[in-house]
């Protein structure tokens, strides 16, 4: 009884991991720029493909420093596309309407899959894990795949760098302070343009980030930019639009109760996670934790 309790509480932990991975840049760039991406699941897969590419390149198996390394290349990747995206999109977005960054972000979207389709086809494509993360762990009548393990330490890696990076160093103060108030710090000498840049680039390089490290986790196709965005835009919204810890937690909170939730109700897979996240915005609209922290 305890290992299969245990066993549903790790299935939710690494649905939480995965989700966060994927929500950290969105929460970021809405943080600092207060534009709802929505091209953000596109990036990811894009992500996702470039991974699937570098994998295939590779002659023979690929252990898990290379998987690392190519999900850091990833990263890179999609951060350049990133500063194309901030100078030839976000750049106008700034001062107008919600309506026209939500429509402006998701043309970014379907520009993204159509790239997609064009380079690596409409056909569904997978990635194997990395030597070394395909096998499980056994503690006792407790089955733990290795690569599931992966993704909870992974996802509690980056937040632990994001969480250090805004708290702890002095370009995340002034990247928080530029949140806030972006006029005072330009009164202050702050290259206000010059953070927002650095925002987007380092949302979308976790979204590459993300991709890279998911690309075992699931089949790709070119609709996979939508897979992950709907929960992620649910974890920002729990967790408090902006917040890092918030989404931390909301992805945690979310993930247990949708794991639960489908163990005991299977008759509705998924539908917990939707009743939690009206519940908790009905009680507490402004989100676990509230402002950019």
């Amino acid at each position: 009884m305890l290992a299969d309790f245990l066993l549903i509480a790790i299935n939710g932990l690494v649905w939480a991991m995965a989700v966060f991975l994927v929500a950290s840049g969105l929460t970021l760039i809405f943080g600092i720029l207060h534009i709802l991406n929505f091209s953000h699941g596109g990036f990811v897969m894009i992500g996702a493909y470039l991974a699937f590419t570098a994998m295939q390149l590779l002659t023979g198996s690929v252990g898990i420093a290379a998987f690392l390394g190519i999900a850091a290349l990833c990263a890179v990747a999609v951060a350049g596309m990133g500063f194309v995206i901030d100078r030839v999109v976000f750049k106008r977005l700034k001062g107008v309407d919600d309506s026209y960054s939500l429509i402006a972000t998701y043309a970014v979207l379907l520009l993204s899959e159509g790239a997609v389709k064009s380079v690596w086809g409409p056909n569904f494509e997978s990635v194997y894990p990395p030597e070394g993360l395909g096998g499980a762990l056994f503690l006792g009548d407790l089955f733990l795949p290795s690569y599931a393990l992966f993704v909870i330490g992974a996802g509690l890696a980056v937040f632990l760098v994001l969480d250090w990076w805004l708290h702890r160093t002095a370009s995340g103060k002034i990247m928080k302070s530029v949140a806030l108030d972006p006029w005072m710090a330009s009164i202050l000498g702050i290259n206000v343009n010059a953070i927002f840049t650095t925002a987007v680039v380092a949302g979308f390089a976790l979204a590459g980030l993300a991709g890279g490290l998911l690309a075992p986790n699931q089949s790709l196709s070119p609709m996979m930019g939508g897979s992950y965005i709907i929960q992620a835009f649910g974890v920002i919204i729990v967790g408090g639009i902006g917040n890092v810890r918030g989404a931390f937690l909301a992805a945690i909170l979310l993930g247990l109760i949708d794991a639960f939730g489908t163990v005991f109700v299977p008759q509705f897979p998924g539908i917990f996670f939707f009743i939690a996240v009206a519940v908790i915005i009905l009680f507490r609209p402004q989100g676990l934790l509230s402002g950019i922290r």
